[in-house]
């Protein structure tokens, strides 16, 4: 008979499985939370959309859009796209469900998964884990610094301190089209290949941000954006920098920052850390004055960033920390027979409904082992219930930090444990 073949997982898609899955709960959980602080709303996005909303929303001339994207044809022949980022598709249903009628910013975030077809590394995979906010309706500079100390609080939430805020400005419609011209000139005297000089008669930006170092060489004298501000862009850009100062948010000014997605206007944004190397991003967004509009909707202002949960994984590590604890139970039941195990699945269940997370040996384990499992588990307290425990209504719960044991009343088992686990 021959052996059935095993699956694995597709290339870059990883799993999360325990103990290391704690992890990525807690880092995504905690990013999260720095959102709910300040009054973002959640949204839950379809992992999938009309293709014409990314190459619309995104940019065509993005790498994302020509050679990352996971596109395919459903069976109605329409062509979907797995999600590669979140603000497109957060527009897209703020305009068709009309939040942007509403009150002003409507301000969401969200967390997933997104789908990106690059070379996997580590922490950059093809199944791309990210939080993300987006702020949107209010072309305000203090709300663009409220996002971007969100960011912040998230990480450093985290125990995270070794990463930096690199900011800039890519300008607004009083100033992009004679930077778009200047740098055009620019770069069309430059000996380009074929495919490059038609990203630069696109979005010539996307020229600036090429990671080839005979380009970067070539470029290293380009105009840039920072030094050809409009007066109003310059004044939004020092106004956020003023907010940032007053929130006590340290930054640094990267006059040379392009981010990978077309949308961007005016405030520009990136989380990075020297910890990772080369890949050193952890996180960034920016502001997107025109992409609603782009989308079929009002003519109003957004700003977002997107935070990669897998990089700050690595981010943690590469500073020694983590921000999972390491138990995944509090107390754990050691039951010596059919009948105390009779007994102790309903006590479980009443200290898992005062908050406590409880776990039971199972499968009729002998003391020994059943300890070695309670000591495994991280628990803090072990209930050890046999036969004469049973006779006379008692249960011993055993303080596992410091091996200090009590025989107390089952009666009196939920209360008496919860002052065990509460003791420092």
């Amino acid at each position: 008979m021959s052996k059935v073949s095993t699956f694995s997982a597709p290339k870059g898609v990883p799993d999360y499985v325990p103990p290391q899955s704690a992890e990525f709960v807690a880092v995504r959980d905690g990013l999260t939370r720095a959102a709910r602080l300040a009054g973002y709303g959640h949204i839950e996005l379809p992992i999938f959309e009309d293709t014409g909303l990314f190459a619309r929303g995104v940019g065509e001339s993005t790498d994302v859009v020509t050679k990352e994207m996971y596109t395919f044809a459903d069976r109605g022949e329409r062509s979907v796209t797995l999600r590669p980022e979140g603000t497109a598709g957060v527009m897209r249903a703020v305009i068709e469900h009309g939040l942007d009628r509403g009150q002003l910013p409507v301000k969401l975030s969200y967390a997933g998964p997104f789908f990106r077809y690059e070379r996997p590394q580590a922490g950059r995979y093809r199944q791309l884990q990210q939080v993300g906010v987006e702020a949107i309706g209010i072309d305000d500079p203090a709300l663009d610094a409220e996002v971007i100390a969100i960011a912040d609080a998230g990480f450093r939430g985290l125990g995270l301190d070794g990463f930096r805020l690199e900011i800039t400005s890519l300008g607004d419609d009083t100033c992009r089209p004679q930077y778009r011209e200047l740098l055009q000139q620019f770069l069309f005297g430059l000996p380009l290949d074929d495919e490059t000089r038609r990203r630069a008669e696109i979005n010539p930006l996307r020229v600036l941000d090429d990671k080839r170092r005979e380009v970067r060489e070539m470029t290293a004298d380009a105009p840039l954006m920072l030094d050809h501000l409009s007066d109003s862009a310059k004044a939004h850009f020092d106004e956020v920098l003023g907010h940032l100062d007053a929130l006590g948010v340290p930054y640094v000014i990267n006059p040379r920052m392009v981010r990978g997605l077309d949308y961007y206007t005016k405030t520009t944004f990136e989380f990075v850390h020297d910890g990772l190397g080369a890949q050193s991003g952890i996180g960034g967004g920016g502001r997107y004055d025109g992409l609603m509009e782009q989308l079929g909707g009002q003519p109003l202002s957004g700003i977002g960033f997107g935070l990669g949960v897998d990089r700050t994984i690595l981010a943690l590590a590469a500073e020694g920390k983590s921000a999972a604890t390491p138990a995944r139970c509090e107390v754990y039941g050691v039951p010596m027979g059919d009948a105390a195990k009779s007994a102790l699945v309903p006590l479980a269940h009443k200290l898992r409904g005062a908050g406590l997370r409880v776990d039971l040996a199972y499968g009729g384990r002998g003391l020994k082992g059943a300890m070695k499992a309670a000591d495994k588990s991280g628990a803090v307290v072990a209930l050890v219930l046999g036969d004469r425990e049973l006779e006379s209504g008692e249960i011993v719960v055993k303080d596992l930090r410091n091996g200090e044991q009590q025989t107390v009343p089952l009666a009196d088992a939920v209360e008496r444990v919860g002052e065990v686990v509460a003791r420092d």
